[in-house]
C-alpha cells in the first residue's frame, strides 16, 4: 500500500461535534487507564520524564524597566564592533577588517558585575557622508541621542582624525556623558599615543585593546559609575511571547517593513543588496499591542558557501529566527518563487518557529504575474498550507495591520496545548475509523499519546510499532482539521516500545 496520506483519507465526519461533547473526566479517566497500561511494556528513563512532564507555565507579559543605554561610536573601523564583542563575551557583532561592515545601530543585551544594560553598535560617522554611508551615520547620530552614556572608539595608532574631532562637536552638543576610548593599545609602549589623545577635550582617555581585552574591565567599571539603574531614554520592555523575526532573500523589503510598522527610519533601507548585516531588534506597537521586531540579513547563499561578513551575517539570522516565537517571510510577488524562498521557510521549520508569509510588493502586481504566483503557491508553498496568507506593500505600509490578526492566530496556535485525555480520546476515534495497514502481519498499534510540549505543539505516540510517514502525516493532517493549529508546525513522534517479557 502507498505510503501517501490519501490513502486514509475520509469522508466528511462529525469527529469535532463528537470531540466537543466529550465528557472531559470520563476522557481523563480513559487516559489514565490507557497510561497506566503502558507499564507491561519496556519504558526508558525518558519516557518517563515525557509522561510526568506538567504543562508550561501560561503566557503572560511581564513589565521590565527600560535598561540603560551604552552608545558606542567613532568613524569607521576602529574597532567598535570588537569592542561590543569584548564586552559582551562572545563573537557577537559582525567584524571584519573591511571598514564600514556594520550599518545599523544593532542592540545587544550585556551584563557586568551584575548590572544588565544595552549596547548600541554603530555603523561608522563620517561627515559629508553620501548614498548608503549617509544613512549609516544618520544612524549613529540616532544612537547618540538614544543613549544614556556614550563611548566614543577612536585609534590610538593612528591618532585623531579631522573626523574624530567632528565626532567631538557632535557629542558635546548631545550632552551626553562621554567616555573617550583610545583602542589598539596592544601594550605599554603605545601608552603615549593614548595620551596624545587628550588633544580632544573629552578627559582622561581610556587605553584598551579590544582585541586582547586589556584595559576593558577598567572601562567598564568606570562606565558603571555614571550609568543610571533606569534608562531615561529607552522604551519600557516587555516579556512574553512577542518577538517577531523578519526574515527573506536581500533586498526583499524586510527593512523597509520594520521601518513602515515602526513608524521612523529604524534601519538602513537602500537599493544595494545585503545592506543589512546584524539582526536588529525594535519595540513596536502594532495593532493596539507590543511586538519586538528583528529585521535579520538577507540568507542569499547556503551558509557554508557564504564569505566574510556574510557567512557571519547568516549565522546572526539564525540566530535571531532561534530566539524568535514567530517569522514572517517575505516574499517578493513581482519576482519567481526561487529555492531561496522555500529554503528560508524551511529554515523556519526546522526551527520550530511560528510561521507567516507575507507577499510583499503586493500592489506591483498585475494580473498575469498573479496568475502564475498562485501557480508558484500550490507547486512550492504546498508544505507549508497552513500558514496565513498576507498580501502587503512594506514601502507604503499598504494592509500592514493585516499582519497583527495573523501573529494572533500563529501564536495562539503555537502556545496551544491539547489535554491528555481529549488527545487520547481522538487518537481511539480515529484509529478505530482508520487503523494503520498491516505491516508484516502485524498491525502497529497506538498505545497512548500525549502532548509533551508546545511551541511548538509537540505530541509523542507510545506504539507497538513503526508507523507509515503517510499515517503520520494523515494523523497531524487530522490534528489541523479539528484543533486548527494554523500557523504553527506541528512535531509528531514515536516511540516504539515491546511488551515487557513475563518472568
Amino acid at each position: 500500500m502507498a505510503n501517501d496520506d490519501e490513502t486514509y483519507e475520509a469522508g466528511p465526519d462529525d469527529l469535532a461535534d463528537r470531540l466537543s461533547d466529550l465528557d472531559e473526566e470520563l476522557a481523563t479517566a480513559r487516559a489514565a487507564s490507557l497510561r497506566s497500561g503502558l507499564s507491561d511494556y519496556d519504558l526508558e528513563d525518558d519516557d518517563l520524564a515525557i509522561l510526568e512532564e506538567s504543562t508550561l507555565d501560561p503566557d503572560e507579559i511581564r513589565y521590565l524597566p527600560a535598561l540603560p543605554v551604552v552608545a558606542i561610536v567613532g568613524r569607521p573601523n576602529v574597532g567598535k564592533s570588537a569592542l561590543v564583542n569584548r564586552i559582551l563575551g562572545r563573537r557577537e557583532a559582525v567584524v571584519e577588517d573591511t571598514p564600514g561592515v556594520t550599518r545599523d545601530r544593532v542592540n545587544y543585551k550585556a551584563e557586568w558585575n551584575d548590572r544588565r544594560f544595552t549596547i548600541v553598535d554603530t555603523g561608522g560617522w563620517e561627515p559629508d557622508a553620501r548614498g548608503i554611508d549617509a544613512s549609516v551615520a544618520a544612524q549613529a547620530e540616532v544612537a547618540i541621542d538614544l543613549s544614556d552614556v556614550v563611548i566614543f572608539v577612536v585609534d590610538a595608532i593612528v591618532g585623531a582624525t579631522a573626523t574624530d574631532e567632528q565626532v567631538v562637536k557632535l557629542l558635546r552638543k548631545a550632552g551626553k556623558p562621554v567616555f573617550l576610548v583610545a583602542n589598539k593599545v596592544d601594550d605599554a609602549r603605545h601608552e603615549p599615543e593614548a595620551a596624545a589623545l587628550w588633544s580632544l577635550g573629552l578627559g582622561e582617555p581610556h587605553p584598551v585593546s579590544a582585541i586582547h581585552g586589556r584595559g576593558v574591565a577598567d572601562l567598564l567599571d568606570a562606565v558603571l559609575k555614571v550609568l543610571p539603574a533606569v534608562s531615561a531614554v529607552a522604551k519600557d520592555e516587555f516579556g512574553g511571547p512577542r518577538r517577531v523575526a523578519i526574515l527573506g532573500r536581500p533586498n526583499v523589503g524586510k527593512s523597509s517593513l520594520l521601518n513602515k510598522a515602526a513608524g521612523e527610519e529604524r534601519v538602513v533601507v537602500n537599493d544595494l543588496a545585503g545592506t543589512t548585516r546584524d539582526p536588529v531588534d525594535e519595540q513596536i506597537e502594532l495593532g493596539g499591542k507590543i511586538w519586538r521586531f528583528v529585521d535579520t540579513a538577507g540568507i542569499r547563499r547556503r551558509v557554508h558557501l557564504a564569505q566574510g561578513a556574510d557567512f557571519y551575517a547568516s549565522l546572526r539570522t539564525s540566530t535571531a529566527l532561534e530566539k524568535a516565537e514567530v517569522a514572517v517571510v517575505l516574499i517578493d510577488v513581482t519576482q519567481v518563487i526561487s529555492e531561496q524562498d522555500v529554503r528560508i521557510i524551511d529554515l523556519v521549520l526546522e526551527s520550530g518557529r511560528a510561521l507567516i508569509l507575507a507577499f510583499n510588493k503586493w500592489d506591483q502586481l498585475d494580473d498575469e504575474r498573479r496568475k502564475y504566483l498562485e501557480r508558484e503557491i500550490e507547486q512550492d508553498l504546498s508544505h507549508v498550507s497552513w500558514a496565513p496568507r498576507v498580501n502587503i506593500s512594506a514601502r507604503t505600509g499598504r494592509h500592514l495591520e493585516r499582519l497583527v490578526p495573523a501573529l494572533e492566530v500563529a501564536l495562539e496556535s503555537w502556545d496551544t496545548r491539547i489535554p491528555t485525555g481529549k488527545f487520547n480520546a481522538f487518537l481511539a476515534e480515529l484509529t478505530a475509523a482508520h487503523p494503520h495497514p498491516l505491516r508484516g502481519g502485524k498491525q502497529p498499534r497506538i498505545l497512548f499519546g500525549t502532548q509533551a510540549a508546545s511551541r511548538p505543539p509537540t505530541f509523542v505516540l507510545f506504539t507497538t510499532g513503526f508507523l507509515d510517514p503517510g499515517y503520520r502525516r494523515y494523523v497531524t493532517r487530522r490534528l489541523r482539521e479539528i484543533y486548527g493549529f494554523e500557523g504553527t508546525p506541528i512535531v509528531l513522534n514515536m516511540r516504539v516500545r515491546e511488551k515487557r517479557q513475563r518472568p
